[in-house]
């Protein structure tokens, strides 16, 4: 060794003491290094546990938005409902079912009761005439100049003779017209009776007596213009029209005529013309109307009833009844005149209407009696159920129609009748929905709920209405929603018989009743067929939602 190697082994030789405590401290260090590494081991599964546990804590934890949502009943119920597409379906036409009704009748640019006319030229009987050919008689008196004497006065005027008798009494008479005689009692002056073939008819409302026709007649027959009787001044034109103080009182003649339409007035002038053209024996005639229009009549002349019938043909405004689909009535128009579209819009508005009111009453009512039957039980269970027993043994039909012809003999209002309707229905219908209410209410009030309740020392009335019937309203949905095509059609059948829902009113059946026409059946679809398929469809859709609805709320279906 050089003695440079061994000055550099002195300068770096460390003495015995100073190695051992460098040793000392590395060993310290490495133990502190490895305390400190197993703690933070320990760190990490602790931290690691504690997430593990905090995941598991979250996953059934009751306060998690998705457990909530999984376990929701409405939720589920919705769930099922939606996955059955026939359900779907059937709210889908029900949906359109209401918007129809309700908005497209809010839309509609016509009224329900609305009516339509076109012009068209119509023959209609306008006035009759009556020719009398034979002697009629008018008595003063009732009996004053009875069928016998009649008889021997026919067979005195045929031998010429001024005088007869019949039974006790002796008659005379005088022509005091052509073919008109007063007849009166030998040795009296009064007359008690006359025969003519002209007759006197009243135009008003006052029927002339005895004396007004005697001198009407005989002014008449003689062709005077005029006379007095009583204070009163009367006037007879040569048309026969007679005038009482001015105003139209008679008409004497043996042509009888007569309006068909007792508003009508026939004017003077009128009544020279007809009578003028059935003298000559003319078929038809064209007069210029009071509002400047021609009109032809035709002349029928009915040889039984000796009479003739005038019929006048012109051109006027009628109802538009029965016209075809276009474009201002796309489903055309009814017997009335009025639109279809918007009559069948207004009776699914009624249709509806009623049978959710119905539908209201029977579940109201079912619910108290029910409710009131399970919970108590015993003797009130027995009294309610012999109750119901009795409205089951009732035949409702016979009912209906009885108050449905009373209701029309004593002319109830249309919209009082129908809510007398709502109420009959609906006081009828409450039993099968009381027998569900009780069977569930019997099932409910025994479980550990009821118990606590009463252990809680809530009175009867709260446990029956805010325990128990809202554990029912799952079953009374499905129930009700099923009834309410069953109660349309029961609407629809009574309206259908003339028994329902009254004109200007409209529903779904009283707008089928035109087919009791079997013109309109087989001619006129479109009138009958659009309610029919509108009835159809929506009591349809109520079952098949009513159907979803049972199944979803089903606890055994599967999810």
């Amino acid at each position: 060794m050089s003695e440079m190697e061994k000055n550099t082994v002195v300068e770096n030789a460390v003495p015995e003491n100073t190695v051992e405590e460098n040793t000392m401290t590395e060993k310290a260090v490495v133990e502190q290094r490895v305390e400190e590494a197993v703690a933070s081991d320990s760190r990490i599964e602790d931290s690691t546990a504690e997430k593990e546990q905090e995941d598991t804590n979250a996953e059934y934890s009751l306060n998690d938005d998705r457990r909530v949502k999984t376990l929701s009943p409405g939720a589920m119920v919705a769930k099922r409902f939606f996955r059955n597409s026939i359900a779907v379906l059937g709210m889908v036409v029900l949906l359109a079912m209401f918007l129809f009704s309700f908005l497209g009748g809010a839309i509609s640019p016509y009224k329900e009761s609305q009516l339509f006319y076109r012009k068209d030229v119509q023959s209609q009987k306008y006035a009759g005439v009556k020719v009398n050919t034979e002697l009629r008689y008018q008595q003063a008196e009732k009996d004053a100049f009875p069928a016998l004497a009649q008889a021997q006065f026919v067979l005195a005027r045929g031998k010429k003779e001024t005088e007869f008798k019949a039974g006790d009494k002796e008659f005379t008479y005088e022509e005091a017209g052509k073919d008109f005689y007063i007849i009166s009692v030998k040795g009296t002056s009064d007359p008690v009776a006359f025969a003519a073939i002209d007759l006197v008819t009243a135009t008003g409302a006052e029927t002339p007596s005895f004396a007004e026709q005697l001198n009407i007649l005989k002014a008449y027959s003689n062709k005077e213009s005029s006379f007095s009787l009583d204070g009163a001044n009367y006037t007879i034109a040569e048309d026969g029209t007679v005038e009482k103080d001015g105003k139209e009182y008679a008409t004497a003649g043996r042509y009888v005529i007569n309006t068909i339409m007792s508003d009508v007035k026939l004017s003077e002038e009128f009544k020279e013309k007809l009578l003028s053209e059935i003298q000559a024996d003319s078929k038809s005639f064209t007069y210029q109307d009071a509002d400047g229009k021609e009109s032809v009549y035709n002349i029928e002349y009915d040889a039984p009833s000796k009479a003739y019938n005038i019929r006048q043909t012109r051109e006027q405004m009628v109802y538009d009844t029965y016209s075809a689909p276009s474009k201002a009535h796309p489903l055309g128009t009814d017997k009335n005149g009025m639109d279809m579209l918007t009559r069948l819009m207004y009776g699914g508005r009624v249709s509806l209407y009623i049978g959710f009111v119905v539908v209201i009453i029977e579940t109201l009512i079912g619910m108290i009696m029910g409710g009131i039957s399970g919970y108590f039980g015993g003797w009130v269970d027995n009294l309610i159920m012999r109750i119901v027993d009795v409205f089951y043994c009732i035949p409702t039909i016979p009912i209906y129609i009885i108050i449905g012809a009373a209701m029309d003999a004593l002319r109830v209002d249309p919209k009082l009748r129908m809510f007398y309707l709502m109420l009959i229905l609906g006081f009828f219908g409450w039993p099968s929905i009381t027998r569900l209410v009780r069977g569930q209410i019997l099932t409910l009030r025994e479980q550990e709920f009821m118990t606590a309740t009463e252990a809680t020392g809530i009175k009867p009335v709260h446990r029956i209405f805010r325990h128990l019937l809202p554990n029912v309203i799952p079953q009374l949905i499905v129930t009700c929603t099923m009834s309410l095509g069953g109660v349309i059609l029961t609407e629809a059948v009574l309206s259908f018989l003339g028994l329902g829902v009254k004109f200007p009113f409209a529903s779904w059946g009283n707008i089928i009743n035109d087919v009791n026409n079997t013109y309109v059946l087989s001619n006129y679809l479109f009138i009958w067929v659009p309610a029919g398929v509108c009835l159809l469809l929506t009591v349809l859709a109520f079952n098949l939602v009513g159907d979803g609805l049972r199944d979803a709320f089903d606890p055994k279906m599967k999810r």
